[in-house]
C-alpha cells in the first residue's frame, strides 16, 4: 500500500507535531508556513506531562527537558502580597511535572527533530485555496497547483483551511483586552515559581518562567508589564502587546480527507495553559490514525477532548477574574486552605498536571 500524501498547514507546534510523528512512523509530510521565516515570538508557555509523553518516542521530550525550567511552585498573591505556597513537584514521579519554555524554543526542538528526520519546511508558502473531492483534495500554494490524499490545517484560529470547508467556528470574544510582554529580568524572585496576582476589580497578572532569566507576564487588562504590583527588572522586552480572546470550537474537526487540529480546531483564554498542550495531543492523535487508516475516529475522539478544556478554562478564568465579593472571597479562602492541607495540594495539583 502506497503511503498517502500528505499536507501540513501551520509550523507551529500542532503542525510540528504531526509532521515528527508522521516522518518518524515513515509518512514524510509536506509542511507549509505562510510566515517567511522561523518565528521568534512565544505565545504559550507550559508543556504539561502528557504532552511530554507524546514527545517522548521522537526525542523531543528530551531535549525540552534539557533547557526547559521546571515548575516548582505556584505562589498566589492578593495584589502585592502573597497569600499561597502550593508545591508543585510533590508526586514521586519525576516525569510528573510542569516545564516552562518559550513556545519558539519548543518549536525549535520539533522543527530540529522534523528536520533530522529528513523533512523540510517551506516558510513563505501560503495556501491559497482548497478543494476536495472522491479522489483526493487539490490546493494552490502562491498560485500552483498541487494534490493531496490528506490535509491537516493546523493554521491557527483565523485558519484558512476551516475557512475553504465553510466549517462554523462556534463561540463568542472577550470583550476586555488583554495583554502580554516577553521579557528578560534580573532578580526576580521566586524565578522557577508560576505567579499569579489577583487584582481589584476581577484584574489577574502571571508571571511565568520560561528561561533562566526569561519571563512571561500576562494580565486581562492593557500594558502587562505597568500592571504587575510588584516590581520587576527588565533588562530587556522581546515582545509587548495586547490581544483579544475568541472561546470558540469548530464545528467537526474533520471533513472528508481534510483534519482541523490546534488552535484551528478550538480556541480559550490562556488561563489554565491547556492550549498547545491540546494542540500537540490532536495532532499526535491524527498522526497515529493516519498511519493506522482510522481517521473516521478523528473528531468523536479530540471533539469531546477539546469541549471539556474549554468548560474548564472559562470556569477558571470566571472565578479568578470575578468582580463578585462572594467568589472573591472563596478564591482566597480556598487557596489559604489549600496551603496548608496536604490533600488539597496534591488534589491541585494533580488538576493542574492533568492527571
Amino acid at each position: 500500500m502506497t503511503s498517502p500524501h500528505v499536507l501540513i498547514v501551520g509550523a507551529g507546534p500542532t503542525g510540528l507535531t504531526a509532521a515528527v510523528e508522521l516522518a518518524r512512523r515513515g509518512i514524510m509530510p509536506v509542511v507549509i508556513e505562510k510566515r517567511k521565516s522561523v518565528s521568534n515570538l512565544s505565545r504559550a508557555v507550559g508543556i504539561l506531562p502528557r504532552s511530554m509523553d507524546l514527545l517522548d518516542p521522537s526525542g523531543v521530550a528530551k531535549s525540552i527537558r534539557s533547557e526547559a525550567v521546571v515548575f516548582q511552585w505556584a505562589i498566589f498573591h492578593n495584589r502585592a502580597k502573597p497569600m499561597a505556597f502550593i508545591q508543585l513537584n510533590t508526586l514521586k514521579d519525576r516525569n510528573k511535572r510542569i516545564f516552562g519554555l518559550a513556545q519558539d524554543r519548543t518549536e525549535a526542538h520539533l522543527r530540529n527533530a522534523f528536520i533530522g528526520l529528513g523533512g523540510k519546511i517551506n516558510y513563505g508558502a501560503e495556501l491559497l485555496s482548497l478543494s476536495q473531492n472522491d479522489t483526493g483534495i487539490s490546493v494552490s500554494i502562491l498560485g500552483k497547483a498541487f494534490r493531496f490524499d490528506t490535509v491537516i490545517g493546523a493554521d491557527g484560529s483565523t485558519s484558512t483551511v476551516r475557512e475553504a470547508l465553510h466549517i462554523p467556528f462556534n463561540g463568542y470574544e472577550l470583550p476586555e483586552v488583554w495583554s502580554i510582554a516577553d521579557v528578560d529580568v534580573r532578580g526576580w524572585k521566586n524565578p522557577r515559581a508560576f505567579q499569579s496576582f489577583i487584582l481589584d476589580h476581577g484584574g489577574v497578572v502571571v508571571v511565568v518562567p520560561l528561561e533562566k532569566s526569561r519571563f512571561r507576564v500576562i494580565a486581562n487588562r492593557p500594558h502587562a508589564l505597568a500592571s504587575l504590583p510588584v516590581p520587576m527588572n527588565v533588562t530587556r522586552v522581546r515582545r509587548a502587546a495586547e490581544f483579544k480572546i475568541s472561546v470558540r470550537q469548530a464545528e467537526t474537526y474533520q471533513s472528508g480527507r481534510v483534519f482541523l487540529a490546534g488552535d484551528a480546531a478550538h480556541c480559550h483564554s490562556p488561563v489554565g495553559g491547556r492550549g498547545m498542550n491540546l494542540g500537540i495531543a490532536d495532532a499526535a492523535d491524527l498522526a497515529e490514525r493516519i498511519v493506522n487508516g482510522t481517521t473516521e475516529g478523528y473528531h468523536a475522539a479530540r471533539y469531546p477532548v477539546g469541549k471539556k478544556t474549554i468548560k474548564l478554562s472559562e470556569h477558571a478564568r470566571h472565578i479568578i477574574t470575578s468582580t463578585h465579593p462572594a467568589i472573591r472571597f472563596f478564591l482566597r479562602s480556598f487557596l489559604h486552605t489549600t496551603e496548608h492541607s496536604p490533600m488539597l495540594q496534591r488534589r491541585f495539583v494533580k488538576n493542574a498536571l492533568d492527571l
